[in-house]
């Protein structure tokens, strides 16, 4: 299962009754994503937006081939909502919910890389804003009006500064080829090396752009595998350069507690790796338009 998501992923919504949920497969399905059904327990058999709602995703995914799953579960639940989604079979799993407690997210890793990796789910998130594949498909919960088909990726752990380089890449007449929320909790299911890998095998990626902010070693981790590895261009922004060390600046992975988790010892390493570094969050199309 490829994280590029298009028209051929066969999607359930994991929690669409609440207004969230609601409100984002409303939009989801407008785009003309391929959504198949809703997992609801207790209201298995009935419809929901049009859409046949199941008990179980096991139930879901034996009745529709679902293949693509993402959770707007309340979080004391989604723990299990995506522990349920893995062991249904399903292949990627988008957790949009955050403030996922840490100990949840240890048993949901672990029970994940239980599985065959020939079997594994593929989890971006949790606190993700989804993944967006212009013109092809939105898992997520991106505002799709910004967004223009290209050829740069975009990957970010704040959701709001991955539409903000998607605006401005629009203006300055880029288009984007796939975009994905990595997640803002401390413990995600994909890091920045795992995406970056990936989008240096897709063809229709020509550049990166590269959104981090304080607290974690994951930028430093892709600025070493850029330096090694990386074929295209790639751009970063971290944020945070002002935050005081030992406290959190708004998401649960944004503390600094130790070297290389700052954001200015994260820029001094992406320099000495050669990835190109964005000053502000206003300078993202003009950077990109330098790489290109």
């Amino acid at each position: 299962m490829s994280i590029l998501v298009d028209k051929s992923n066969k999607v359930i919504v994991q929690g669409m009754l609440g207004e969230k949920g609601t409100f984002h497969t409303k939009r989801i399905i407008e785009y003309g994503t391929n959504v198949v059904g809703g997992v609801i327990p207790e209201k298995g058999g009935s419809e929901y937006l049009d859409l046949p709602i199941f008990d179980t995703v096991r139930d879901a995914v034996e009745k529709t081939d679902a293949d693509t799953s993402i959770i707007f579960v309340s979080s004391p639940f989604a723990g299990d909502a995506m522990m349920e989604a893995a062991d249904a079979g399903i292949k990627l799993c988008v957790c949009i919910t955050g403030r996922i407690p840490a100990q949840d997210m240890i048993r949901v890793k672990r029970y994940v890389k239980s599985f065959p990796e020939a079997d594994r789910m593929q989890l971006i998130g949790p606190g993700s804003a989804g993944i967006m594949s212009p013109g092809k498909a939105l898992v997520g919960v991106m505002p799709a009006y910004l967004y223009k088909e290209g050829n740069v990726g975009i990957i970010a752990r704040a959701g709001t500064l991955g539409f903000e380089a998607a605006y401005q890449l629009n203006k300055a007449g880029i288009g984007v080829s796939t975009s994905l929320g990595i997640g803002s909790e401390a413990i995600t299911g994909t890091n920045f090396v795992e995406l970056l890998e990936w989008f240096n095998k897709d063809e229709d990626t020509k550049a990166i752009v590269m959104i981090g902010e304080i607290g974690g070693l994951q930028e430093v981790d892709a600025a070493r595998y850029c330096k090694e590895h990386m074929k295209k261009p790639v751009v970063c922004y971290i944020a945070g350069l002002a935050a005081p060390k030992g406290k959190r600046m708004g998401h649960a992975g944004a503390i600094i507690t130790a070297y290389g988790e700052s954001a200015a010892e994260k820029i001094e390493v992406l320099k000495e790796c050669g990835v190109k570094v964005v000053p502000d969050p206003s300078s993202f199309a003009e950077c990109v338009k330098e790489v290109l």
